[in-house]
């Protein structure tokens, strides 16, 4: 998938990734895409429920090499 910028959560816990999230969001224009590779476990639900209370569509999740990739696509 493509994207705009990619955030680096490895090795954050909760709410870091998150907080981290919300920070690199409000440097994108609306339309474009963020990638958030986060390790947390808690960061999927944590993702989802952020995507939902922002209404910052959330494109994907996956896991891949022990890590949770999200791209998430401002509103």
């Amino acid at each position: 998938m493509n994207f705009d910028k990619e955030l680096d959560a490895r090795g954050l816990s909760c709410p870091l990734p998150i907080l981290k999230t919300k920070k690199a969001l409000n440097d994108l224009a609306s339309g474009q895409v963020l990638k958030v590779v986060a390790t947390d476990p808690g960061s999927v639900k944590d993702m989802q429920a952020f995507s939902n209370q922002t209404g910052n569509p959330l494109l994907s999740q996956a896991e891949e090499n022990k890590a949770y990739v999200f791209f998430l696509k401002k509103k």
